[in-house]
């Protein structure tokens, strides 16, 4: 809250040798993933219902996954945007928390994001393939 009474969005910190403009693409991809993200959450949800109240067992499920060129662009798509949204909010907690602001937290996160996204498009495609 500011001495006006009024609230505003924390300022983003800076790591050390980031700029403005890179810290708010980072803003705009976290808010971008989010928005993703809770759309394949509530897909992978209604799936999961869905199994659920027809009896499918996993067999049942891996069979119509397995093969199925539109799960597994969903997949990839939802394992995309956890690769983006997960390491920036890491990246802020490293930040706040820890005070780390030097330039190897960017080079962490971005392991971060591409362990993340190799993982996941493995286990799609694990899933794809059979």
């Amino acid at each position: 809250m500011n001495g006006t009474g009024q609230t505003y969005a924390a300022r983003p910190v800076t790591v050390a040798g980031a700029n403005a403009k890179a810290e708010t693409w980072l803003w705009i991809a976290q808010r971008a993933s989010a928005v993703l993200l809770a759309l394949c959450v509530l897909v992978h949800l209604a799936t999961i219902i869905y199994a659920v109240r027809h009896g499918l067992t996993g067999a049942a499920i891996l069979g119509r996954t397995r093969g199925n060129a539109a799960w597994l662009a969903f997949y990839v798509l939802y394992v995309l945007a956890i690769a983006v949204h997960a390491p920036i909010g890491l990246r802020s907690l490293f930040q706040e928390w820890l005070g780390w602001r030097s330039a190897s937290l960017n080079w962490f996160v971005a392991l971060i994001a591409l362990a993340l996204f190799a993982f996941g498009v493995r286990a799609g495609l694990a899933v794809f393939s059979g």
